[in-house]
C-alpha cells in the first residue's frame, strides 16, 4: 500500500481515527475506571502522571506498569479480572453518557465520503463499539483495531500497521491518515509510515509537534478536508 508521510494526493483518502481523546472525551471515564479497580489494591493514579505515562497504552499495559516488574509480572489470569473489571466500569459509565467531542460524528461521516474510516484504538472493542452505537456511527466505520487485535500497542506502530493490512484486504491501496490526540498515538502512526494529523484535546500543541505531527488542530471544528489532507 502506498502510504505518504508528507501531502497526500487527491482521491481516496482512508481515514484513521484513534478514539478516546479525539471523538470522546472519555480518557476521565477510563482513569477512574483504573482507580475503581486500583484503589481496593491500595493503588491509585494521579491524573498528570496518567496523561504523563498511561494514556496511550491499553488496559494490560496499565495494569502491568502500575501492579507489575519485570521481577513479577502480574499473572495472566489475573490481568484478565483487572481488565474485565475495569472494562465493566467503563461501559456502566458510557451508558450514562457518550461525552462525544462537538462535531465530532460529523467529522466521521464526512471522512467517509472521502474514503475508507477505521478506529485504531488501546480501548477494548466493545466499549469502542457501544459508543459509536451510541453515536450513531457504527454502521459509517468500517472496522475497529483495538486492544485484543495486535499483541502491543502504542506508542508501537503494530495497532496502525494492523489497520493498514486491513485496509489492504478491503482493497485500499491509496493514501492513509491518522487523527490522533497523544505522543505515544503520533509515534504509533508515523512508526506505521503514515501521515498524522492531532488534535490538542489532551497535549499542549507543542508537545504534539515535537512528537512527529505533520499538524496541529487546536480542535475538531479546525479539521476541514483540506486542512486534514493538506495541511493547514
Amino acid at each position: 500500500m502506498k502510504r505518504r508521510c508528507g501531502r497526500p494526493s487527491p482521491g481516496v483518502i482512508a481515514t484513521l481515527f484513534d478514539f478516546d481523546g479525539v471523538l470522546v472525551d472519555s480518557e476521565p471515564i477510563h482513569l477512574a475506571a483504573f482507580n475503581d479497580v486500583l484503589r481496593p489494591l491500595g493503588r491509585t493514579i494521579d491524573s498528570r502522571i496518567y496523561v504523563e505515562r498511561y494514556l496511550s497504552l491499553d488496559d494490560a499495559g496499565v495494569f502491568r506498569a502500575v501492579l507489575g516488574s519485570p521481577a513479577q509480572p502480574i499473572p495472566d489470569t489475573a490481568l484478565a479480572r483487572l481488565i474485565e473489571t475495569k472494562s465493566t466500569r467503563v461501559m456502566t459509565r458510557l451508558a450514562d453518557h457518550v461525552p462525544a467531542y462537538a462535531g465530532a460524528s460529523e467529522l466521521v461521516v464526512r471522512r467517509a465520503t472521502r474514503g475508507p474510516v477505521g478506529i485504531v484504538s488501546g480501548a477494548l472493542g466493545r466499549e469502542v463499539e457501544f459508543a459509536l452505537e451510541q453515536m450513531g456511527l457504527r454502521n459509517v466505520v468500517g472496522f475497529i483495531v483495538s486492544a485484543e487485535s495486535t499483541a502491543v500497542s502504542k506508542p508501537d506502530p503494530a495497532p496502525y500497521r494492523a489497520a493498514i493490512e486491513e485496509l489492504r484486504r478491503r482493497d485500499h491501496h491509496g493514501d492513509v491518515i491518522a487523527i490522533e490526540d497523544s505522543i505515544g498515538g503520533i509515534r504509533s502512526a508515523k512508526g506505521a509510515g503514515l501521515r498524522c494529523v492531532a488534535v490538542a484535546h489532551t497535549y499542549e500543541p507543542s508537545a504534539l509537534s515535537g512528537a512527529g505531527a505533520d499538524a496541529v488542530a487546536p480542535d475538531l471544528a479546525t479539521l476541514s478536508d483540506a486542512w486534514i489532507e493538506n495541511g493547514p
